[in-house]
């Protein structure tokens, strides 16, 4: 299993620039991924708010979401293409090529996602042979919740309702309470 290291994390604030191009970047590694491997890719990256987004805070959670998908593709018996695992001071991402049907492992990722202690943090997705993601809302999920109250994510996130302090100490939380049990 590879492991990216706490210690080597980045630790400094990110520009929205370095986001937007990082996101770019990463639709370019999952269209190259397809390209090679013309299966479905699961796509594993971090929910994570304010302008930091490598901290050995993120990479533990990353580490342990990366360990969880690993478990579930071989539990469920997928043959596994490649996997590989970026550590980026826009934050960590992790691509497998799975021999499996993708709305499949959707299916099983949103259950990681909801049955995992910190399930909520992680952001899966998972692309079709053809390049579609499968959406929460296509598969008739509801939007995503805010960490620290029952609002839409996405609308915590706009209004800047928390603080970034309050969403990361939440995070920790999460962690230590995912960790102790």
């Amino acid at each position: 299993m590879q492991h990216i290291d706490p210690e080597l994390a980045a630790s400094r604030a990110v520009s929205l620039p370095e986001l937007l191009s990082s996101r770019e970047c990463r639709q370019a590694r999952q269209q190259a991924w397809l390209a090679r491997h013309p299966t479905t890719l699961l796509v594993l990256t971090l929910v994570v708010p304010g302008a930091v987004k490598d901290s050995p805070l993120t990479r533990q959670i990353f580490n342990l979401g990366w360990h969880a998908l690993q478990q579930m593709h071989r539990q469920q018996g997928w043959h596994c293409l490649q996997a590989e695992t970026i550590a980026l001071p826009t934050g960590c991402e992790g691509f497998l090529s799975l021999q499996a049907e993708a709305h499949q492992v959707k299916d099983a990722a949103i259950q990681l996602e909801i049955g995992q202690p910190l399930g909520r943090l992680w952001d899966i997705d998972v692309l079709t042979p053809q390049g579609h993601i499968l959406s929460r809302h296509e598969i008739g999920l509801p939007e995503r919740r805010c960490l620290l109250c029952a609002q839409p994510a996405k609308l915590c996130a706009r209004q800047r309702s928390h603080s970034t302090e309050q969403l990361l100490g939440e995070m920790e939380r999460m962690l230590n309470a995912a960790l102790s049990s």
